[in-house]
């Protein structure tokens, strides 16, 4: 006889007091209805076993122990005789998952990112489950400003106890903003305050930028820095009062209406000291930067802050604390600030942490540290440190963060942050001429190899003019002391009948060598190599005649050992966006050996004055001077050329200089001995970009010009030009553009106003 005992999750939640049957012990338990479910498992999540006295109290809880397994639809509990009959009524499995119309997301992200939620082909169906990814991808698409997105989840049944679920997504078009207002803004215009958003109305730029698109994160960036700018100019009551942010009806456009009130502007009346001072109070009132007089400035007031609690992190108290007390005088307008100071505790540093470096090793980073464990907190060495991390190129953002070891008071871990980027570099270089079309050229390098810190290169050159096969490693860390060595090698093969603007000649150069780069300082280096050239040179009828008597009486084949001398220090902020700092560099190169008697010396000198929050002016200046040694005149082969990208743009690649008294192109140049340029560039954030630095405007005046043999230096002779420079780091990499106007050209002198340069990088 068979009897059932309970049936469906809605019976276990309740059964009552009164017994459905009577107490009995189970002798077998058989389970009926599994398709893909192992009996096993069955048995695994039942608390029955044979031998075991069935209640009402063990049936329920058997019933509600398979329901929570999520694996089964429907669960009963029969009973034959003595033998417990499960039956099983399995959810179905999921078949497939398909997107339809999301052209917005990739699909494969889109499975990856349901498959950790539980969501993927082959499990088990929960409605629930379906439904919550429903609403996530519509989550998603709103925070992509899809507002008009619908999405339409459909289930289908299939053979064997299976399911199909489709997302069809009605993306619609991407709400842009409209409009922005400014209510209540007296003192400046409304145009100029908008230019300080991220967030801006759609323009020719935003399609890169996505600046178009309403992001609540941005509208509150964009609200403090509105703030700021009142603040640094004298608002000390200024308030955002109210910010609506409103969407068409049919959610295509996007308003935003911003109240403010300005108040009036306030003048400082006086600084004052107090709390524990620790040092000299004549040597912290030379950080304060809050004069009496001066409109307010929240941004001055911060900054003093920061110098004395910076100065005070230098003494090992890195918790100094100093707040601005400010007292206003709304009479007079006039507001004085007492600035208290509480250095807190002195404390050491007891553990270097790195962090983020998934390929560079840490020894890599740890070798930039000037901050050491177990040593007092010194604020400037660990700025220092991330600055020289952040210097190796290796990342594309370096934080430090010295948090409290928890249980004391006088310790802290320094901890330092990085997020890697790609070190490879593959470069492609281009010039366009009337004559010569675009010359290629490019290199790979490997900035970190296999995350040692040492740098690989690989250069080649296949134009008609060069041929240039060469082999660049540098380890950086040579000794523990950070002497860096390095070797090269090069194959070269010039052929300048081809340029049309350098005396027509031909080398062949093999050769290669050894260098060594000595630290002197925290940003100063010296270096030094020895290297072996040997060079063979052709002419031909066009040749000047001056260089055919240089090889009528010293020979044709060069070669020698070649010695360099340099030093240099570099203080720039960053490589890729500098803002401010220099870079100095004074080298030259000796012919020590053989057939090579020479002389070259190169100076540089390269800074960067901030001008505003995101503007720069780079002045650049070089001047080269080399000569022959031992009553030898300089080979030359050896001569200095100016003109093109890196010199003078606007003129053609080596195009400045003398001519030859017998040249029968009056543009072929001998070059020279002695080579002056001079740059300035006013560097500026794209009109339209906000504040995105990927792309990056100039606006520059160039000059130079190269003097030869016995000539006198006479600025008169220099070329100018002026041009507008465009950077950009695009997703394929970096590209720059120049568009150059010769402001004193010559008859004689070859113009190529556009030039550009592209890559990728891997």
């Amino acid at each position: 006889m068979k009897y059932s005992v309970l049936a469906g999750l809605a019976a276990a939640l309740i059964a009552s007091g009164a017994a459905a049957f009577d107490p009995f012990v189970v002798r077998d338990i058989r389970v009926e209805g599994i398709q893909r479910t192992e009996a096993g498992t069955v048995f695994s999540y039942l608390p029955v076993k044979v031998g075991d006295t069935l209640t009402d109290d063990k049936a329920s809880q058997a019933i509600k122990s398979l329901f929570g397994t999520g694996f089964f639809k429907d669960v009963r509990l029969e009973v034959e005789g003595n033998v417990l009959v499960v039956l099983i009524e399995e959810r179905p499995a999921i078949a497939s998952l398909e997107f339809v119309g999301t052209k917005a997301f990739d699909k494969e992200n889109l499975r990856k990112g349901l498959r950790e939620v539980g969501l993927a082909e082959s499990r088990i169906f929960d409605r629930a489950l379906v439904e919550r990814a429903e609403q996530e991808l519509k989550r998603q698409y709103l925070s992509q400003g899809y507002y008009a997105a619908q999405v339409t989840t459909t289930v289908t049944p299939l053979e064997r106890n299976r399911v199909g679920i489709t997302f069809a997504v009605d993306e619609g078009e991407i709400a842009k903003i409209r409009q922005i207002n400014i209510v209540g803004a007296r003192n400046f215009k409304e145009k100029d305050l908008l230019n300080l958003f991220n967030l801006r109305t759609p323009g020719w730029l935003t399609w890169y930028t996505k600046n178009d698109q309403y992001s609540k994160q941005k509208l509150s960036a964009d609200l403090e820095t509105l703030r700021s700018y009142y603040l640094d100019r004298g608002f000390v009551e200024f308030n955002i009062e109210s910010t609506q942010v409103s969407i068409s009806t049919d959610k295509q456009d996007i308003y935003i209406t911003i109240n403010i009130s300005e108040g009036d502007q306030y003048t400082v009346s006086g600084v004052k000291l107090a709390g524990e001072l620790l040092l000299a109070e004549e040597e912290l009132l030379k950080l304060v930067t809050i004069k009496p007089g001066s409109l307010f400035s929240r941004e001055q007031v911060t900054a003093t802050t920061k110098a004395i609690a910076d100065r005070l992190g230098n003494e090992g108290y890195a918790f100094a604390n100093v707040n601005a007390a400010p007292e206003l005088d709304k009479e007079k307008k006039q507001v004085a600030f007492t600035l208290f100071v509480d250095p807190g505790r002195r404390v050491y540093v007891r553990r270097i942490q790195v962090q983020g470096n998934t390929r560079s090793r840490d020894e890599v980073i740890r070798r930039e540290m000037r901050q050491m464990e177990a040593a007092w907190y010194d604020g400037e060495k660990i700025n220092k440190s991330r600055t020289r991390v952040d210097r190796l190129g290796y990342f594309d953002e370096v934080t430090v963060e010295t948090p409290a070891v928890p249980g004391t008071t006088d310790q802290v871990d320094l901890n330092v942050n990085v997020k890697e980027k790609p070190t490879g570099n593959l470069m492609i270089g281009a010039g366009l001429s009337s004559s010569e079309g675009l010359v290629f050229s490019g290199s790979v390098n490997q900035q970190n190899l296999f995350g040692s810190g040492k740098h690989v290169g690989v250069g080649f050159n296949t134009s008609k003019i060069n041929k240039l096969y060469s082999f660049s490693y540098t380890d950086p860390y040579h000794t523990v002391d950070g002497i860096s060595r390095g070797f090269d090698l090069y194959m070269r093969d010039t052929d300048t009948s081809q340029l049309n603007t350098i005396a027509t000649y031909a080398t062949k150069s093999l050769g290669g060598g050894v260098r060594y780069g000595i630290p002197i300082g925290e940003d100063d280096t010296v270096n030094f190599g020895l290297a072996y050239d040997n060079t063979q040179i052709k002419t031909t009828t066009y040749t000047p005649q001056r260089f055919k008597d240089f090889l009528t009486q010293y020979g044709d084949k060069f070669s020698g050992l070649i010695g360099t001398l340099g030093w240099s220090k570099e203080t720039l902020d960053s490589r890729i966006y500098p803002m401010k700092g220099y870079v100095a560099k004074v080298g030259g190169e000796v012919g020590l050996g053989g057939t090579l008697r020479y002389y070259r010396t190169n100076l540089q000198y390269q800074r960067y004055f901030p001008v505003g929050r995101d503007t720069t002016l780079m002045l650049n200046g070089e001047f080269g001077l080399a000569d022959g040694l031992g009553g030898r005149p300089l080979p030359f082969y050896k001569y200095y050329y100016a003109g093109g990208v890196g010199s003078v743009r606007g003129y053609k690649a080596g195009s400045l200089g003398p001519i030859a008294d017998d040249a029968t192109n009056t543009e072929e140049r001998l070059g020279g001995d002695r080579r002056l340029i001079a740059n300035a560039e006013f560097l500026f954030p794209m009109p339209g970009g906000g504040l995105d630095k990927s792309f990056r405007l100039g606006a520059f005046v160039d000059a130079g010009w190269v003097w030869g043999v016995g000539q006198k230096m006479n600025v008169g002779d220099m070329r100018y030009s002026a041009g507008l420079s465009l950077a950009w780091t695009s997703p394929l990499g970096p590209l720059k553009f120049s568009l150059a106007q010769p402001l004193n050209k010559k008859d004689t002198d070859k113009t190529q106003r556009l030039q550009f340069q592209m890559g990728t990088i891997f």
